[in-house]
This record gives structure tokens, C-alpha cells and sequence, in this order.
């Protein structure tokens, strides 16, 4: 029996379509390329107590590491970012630095590549990065997603009805410059003072034990921070275990971006024994256990990424599923997102899962995208990849949730604003009427707006800012009126 389609005709067809389709091999780039790590050896890179202890926290350090790679003038682009715009102080392990230029293959010098490479772009973010006329959109926030209003008990937000986010920890092995939880998350910036969790490590942790075993309406817990891979392994296991103990609770998901920045924690005999451990506890009881990481450029899929997500599936985890952010100049193409769906999938069988819009932080202009461009991206990326792993691109909608990017209710383009709603009561709704009526309103880029629309909001961000503040502070008395009734 022949072929009906000959290899010739089929390759032909693949050609002529709007993106080809080829299975990329992984590659660890060649560390001893950068003159600071000439000399590490391959039992050192895979040392997860040499990657933490070799992180880059600062620009001199970065400096150490890149030596004359790197132009004086892109070291004081990062000084004044770090001086005057970040959210986020810089640390990067090894690992996560080593995917920047990951090549030779590149055009102009390495400092043109630096300022060009897309993991750069949000690691480790340049102040000629930022916009100049508005670095920040007038409705941006330090906790934009009002996670803080609807904590249920210190670093638990209850937000939708059967799931919570156990944020257990404020830091991570490596800290992106978009952090939706910029406000809690690693250390005070010179234009941000960080919020700190108040009561005791451990007593928050029990508080959270406490509130989930008085809560039978709860079945799946998002253990985040930060990252779990910066809890010390016993505490983070014995955590899970007392999750594993309470009857209603049959979906835990593990949020670590280490997984691709630092695989050589989860590669470590001491951590996959423990996930071991768990899983082992999970299968018995019924309960799915899975990891969510976040990887943003196909680049930063490694073979040592797939080596980390191996050994977890072996451990016995159900699923390991990404979780990116869609930003301009990292991943705003259909391109670059099949590219990097593609390398998760077939590379590290990682399971492409989300897209977020990134979030309405301070000076986070220069990274966000439209709701429209969203929704041609997401059109774009559908009939390629496999029903069960075509990624869903979804936008956080403040007081509302994640919501796919075509269920808006309403769209005014030219003033660059969207409506939604919802269909549940967060935690602080409870007693609000109007919850599941109301329209909630979420804001394009302003430089991304047509004339008009950049001209209305020039002249009227001052009136808008004021109506939400005055709606947002009225939420909040609601909140504070219904947590007193609670209480008595």
C-alpha cells in the first residue's frame, strides 16, 4: 500500500502554512561561555548549594559573571532601573542567567543581543526598557488583583469558591521583574516598601490548616508564595501532609517557577524522595497532586528542566503544567508562544496550560498587551497544538478572576476598556447583592489606544482614578461590615 501524500507534497503543505511546525532538540548552553563561570565544572552547575550560592543579586555581581561582554552603559541601565523603577530586587540563579543569549547565533553585538533577549527582558528589566509617558497605567496597583482584601487567614486569599492560594512564604529562588505579588514578594526596592506577613511562620501555616478543615466548600489549595522551592523541604512536606489529612481537600497544586529556574532542587535525592513521599500519601487517598511552573521564552527549556520534570512524574505527581505570562518583547507573537508550547510539550512533557495577561502593577506598561491583541494571539495559536494542551489566554479581571479573553461582556477600544462578569461571589461578596450583576472594568496599555483614546485618558485619568477609588473603598467597607458580622 503507497502513501496517499508523498513526503515531498507534505513538507510543501507545512511550508506554506502561517507557522511550521519542527521538534527542536534541547540544549544546555555551554555556561563556560561567560567569562565569571569559565572554569565551573558539570558537578558544580548541577549542584543545587552552587546554583543558590552563585546567584546574581546585583549588578556588580552580574558584572563578575559577564566581565567585558557587556558594555559599561547596559550596567548603568540596570543601576537606574534598580534606582528608580524596579518592583523587584534582581536575583538570578546560574541556570536562569545562563539562557540569556543562550548562542552564538546572533546579529550586532552581545550587548544588542542582551537588550534584545526576551528572558532578559523580564529578569532583568532596563530602565530604557520602561515607557517614558506613562511607565505605569493610572489604575495600576501594588496588589492588583486585591488578593490581601480576601485573605481568609494571613497569606490565605479565598477568592473563588472551591480553591484557595496558600501564599506559605514571601520569596523565590529568582524574582521576575513582573511580579503580580510584587507588593509582598522579596526584598524593599527604593520605590517599593514591601508589605511583611505579620504573625509567626508557623502559626500562619496552621491558621491555614485551621481555616480549610472549617471550610468543607474547599477541595483544591494553590501551595505558592513566593515559591515553594525556597521552604525548607521537612516543613514544606509536613505541610502537605496535614493538606493530604483533611477530607475535602482533593486537588493540591504546587506553584514553583524553580522548576526552570532552578531544576537541580527538584533534582536533589533529598526533595524527590520527599515529593515521593507525598504523592505516594495522595494516590491513596485519592487526591491529585501536580506542579505548575512558569516559563516564558522557549529558551529557558532545558535538557536539565526535563531531567527535574521527569524525576517529579517519577516521584509519582500527577501533572506538571506551565503557567506563563504574555508580555511584549518576550512572547507577543504566535511564533514565539507555539515555539515555546512546542519545547514545553514535546521536550519536557510539560503541559502548556495558561496564559495570563500580565497584571496592572506599577511601571508595568512597557510588558502588557491588549485584550485585542490577546484574543488574536489566542486565535492564532488554536489548531496547532493538541486539544488538551492549546494553552488558554486568560486576563485576571480585578475582583473577578481569571476569565478567557473573549468572554467580555463589553469592549470600548478606543478608551482601551474592557467589561466582565462573574459568575460566583469572592470572599468578601458574601452579602453583596449587586455581585453577580455588576460590570468590572480592566484597562489596556494606553500607548497601544488610538489617538482619541490616549487624548480622553491624558485628559480624564485624574476623574477616573477618583470613581474607582471611591468604588473600591466602598468594597472595602462592605468587606470590613460583613467580617464584623462574622465575627459577632
Amino acid at each position: 500500500m503507497t502513501d496517499l501524500i508523498s513526503p515531498e507534497l507534505t513538507a510543501e503543505a507545512l511550508a506554506g502554512q502561517p507557522y511550521a511546525y519542527h521538534r527542536a532538540e534541547l540544549v544546555e548552553p555551554d555556561w563556560t561561555r561567560l567569562p565569571g563561570w569559565k572554569d565551573v565544572t558539570a558537578e558544580e552547575w548541577r549542584s543545587v548549594q552552587w546554583q543558590r550560592s552563585h546567584c546574581v543579586k546585583n549588578v556588580k555581581q552580574l558584572r563578575d559573571v559577564m566581565g567585558a561582554l557587556l558594555e559599561d552603559r547596559v550596567y548603568a541601565d540596570l543601576e537606574r532601573d534598580q534606582a528608580e523603577r524596579a518592583t523587584m530586587s534582581m536575583l538570578l540563579p546560574p541556570q536562569m542567567l545562563n539562557t540569556i543569549v543562550p548562542n552564538a547565533d546572533y546579529a550586532g553585538t552581545f550587548s544588542e543581543a542582551f537588550y534584545a533577549d526576551p528572558v532578559r527582558r523580564y529578569m532583568l528589566p532596563m530602565f530604557t526598557d520602561r515607557r517614558s509617558d506613562w511607565p505605569s497605567h493610572p489604575h495600576a496597583t501594588r496588589d492588583s488583583l486585591h488578593e490581601h482584601e480576601m485573605w481568609a487567614t494571613e497569606g490565605l486569599t479565598h477568592r473563588y469558591p472551591t480553591k484557595v492560594l496558600a501564599e506559605i512564604l514571601p520569596t523565590c529562588p529568582q524574582y521576575c521583574g513582573h511580579c503580580t505579588r510584587m507588593d509582598l514578594v522579596g526584598n524593599s526596592t527604593p520605590v517599593i516598601d514591601k508589605l511583611k506577613f505579620t504573625i509567626k511562620p508557623q502559626q500562619r501555616l496552621d491558621d491555614m490548616l485551621d481555616y480549610l478543615r472549617r471550610t468543607p466548600g474547599v477541595r483544591d489549595v494553590v501551595v505558592s508564595g513566593g515559591d515553594v522551592a525556597n521552604m525548607p523541604w521537612p516543613r514544606l512536606e509536613t505541610f502537605l501532609t496535614s493538606l493530604l489529612e483533611i477530607e475535602n481537600i482533593r486537588d493540591i497544586r504546587l506553584a514553583t517557577k524553580a522548576l526552570m529556574g532552578m531544576p537541580q532542587h527538584w533534582l536533589s535525592d533529598d526533595v524527590r524522595a520527599g515529593v515521593e513521599r507525598v504523592a505516594s500519601i495522595a494516590r491513596r487517598r485519592g487526591v491529585m497532586v501536580a506542579m505548575h511552573t512558569h516559563v516564558n521564552a522557549a529558551q529557558s527549556v532545558t535538557p536539565l528542566v526535563a531531567e527535574a520534570t521527569k524525576a517529579m512524574f517519577e516521584a509519582g505527581l500527577r501533572d506538571v503544567r506551565n503557567q506563563g505570562v504574555l508580555m511584549r518583547g518576550v512572547n507577543d507573537s504566535v511564533p514565539q508562544l507555539l515555539d515555546l508550547c512546542f519545547a514545553l510539550l514535546d521536550g519536557a512533557t510539560i503541559t502548556p496550560y495558561y496564559f495570563y495577561m500580565c497584571d496592572m502593577i506599577p511601571f508595568s506598561e512597557h510588558w502588557r498587551v491588549s485584550v485585542r491583541e490577546a484574543q488574536q494571539l489566542q486565535h492564532g495559536i488554536l489548531g496547532y497544538l493538541p486539544g488538551f494542551a492549546t494553552p488558554r489566554i486568560v486576563c485576571d479581571v480585578p475582583y473577578v478572576g481569571k476569565r478567557w479573553v473573549h468572554q467580555l461582556s463589553d469592549y470600548d477600544e478606543v478608551r482601551g476598556i474592557s467589561y466582565w462578569k462573574k459568575n460566583y461571589r469572592t470572599g468578601i461578596e458574601q452579602q453583596d447583592p449587586e455581585a453577580l450583576n455588576r460590570t468590572y472594568e480592566y484597562y489596556d496599555p494606553i500607548d497601544t489606544l488610538p489617538a482619541d483614546g490616549q487624548g480622553w485618558w491624558k485628559q480624564h485619568a485624574g476623574d477616573s482614578i477618583a470613581k474607582a477609588a471611591a468604588q473600591a473603598a466602598a468594597s472595602r467597607d462592605a468587606a470590613e461590615s460583613q467580617k464584623l458580622l462574622q465575627i459577632s
